[in-house]
């Protein structure tokens, strides 16, 4: 059985979980990884032996509600053992090794450490794809919003007028301009007694930009009307 395991077409990979925002290892599967006669006891012997190396970051056992997700994880149905698993972070497997002395210990510490950083990769690039996706869709969300903003605003406002056509420009811009919620602004330095005579019928205040009003104008217009 243990001979199986530690094929390299066995992929190390495939056995390291993620808890608590760790990636770890379970005791029992570095046991057949590393060719423990005893199982899981000669691992937990050997980290009791030289328990100052293992601080929590290292090696932690799982509680019921981590156990039962990393039955999901690896789709298992019945319980993996007895009691509680142990598991090793990257720092911790490093540090198993050293304690350590079975026939494949060394060979077998250098197939699980490449595994931790091709999982670390794995992830990172990942993240990145997942980030790139995320802005490309806002950017095309942003570009559609943009061009239904646009195509509404052509279809609505857009229009051309030819000669004799002024009532109908007339009537274009009264309509524009009564869609105004409380206060319009005009910018137009073409503006002049025209627009004016516009405006007076307009119950909005109305606020005009441009060098083509004189004062006099505005002040014979303000002595009649309060719009503008």
């Amino acid at each position: 059985m243990n001979e199986i395991i530690i094929k390299e077409e066995i992929s190390v990979e495939t056995l390291i979980y993620e808890i608590r925002g760790k990636q770890v290892m379970l005791d029992s599967d570095l046991a057949k990884l590393y060719k423990c006669v005893n199982g899981t006891k000669d691992v937990n012997r050997a980290v009791k032996r030289n328990i100052e190396r293992f601080p929590e970051n290292f090696y932690f056992q799982l509680t019921d509600q981590e156990h039962e997700d990393l039955q999901f994880q690896s789709g298992t149905t019945n319980k993996m053992s007895r009691t509680l698993p142990y598991v090793f972070t990257e720092q911790g497997v490093a540090m198993l090794s050293s304690i350590l002395h079975t026939e494949v210990a060394e060979i077998t510490s250098v197939r699980i450490m490449r595994s931790f950083v091709k999982m670390r990769r794995y992830i990172s690039q990942s993240l990145i794809n997942n980030n790139i996706e995320r802005k490309l869709l806002d950017h095309d969300n942003r570009i559609n919003l943009l061009e239904e903003t646009f195509n509404n605003f052509k279809d609505n406002n857009n229009h051309v007028f030819f000669e004799g056509q002024m009532y109908d420009a007339y009537s274009l811009l009264i309509g524009i301009l009564n869609k105004g919620k409380n206060k319009i602004i005009i910018i137009d330095n073409y503006a002049g007694k025209e627009l004016l005579d516009i405006l007076k019928i307009i119950n909005k205040n109305i606020i005009i930009i441009s060098k083509n009003i004189n004062n006099e104008t505005i002040k014979k217009y303000n002595n009649q009307y309060s719009n503008v």
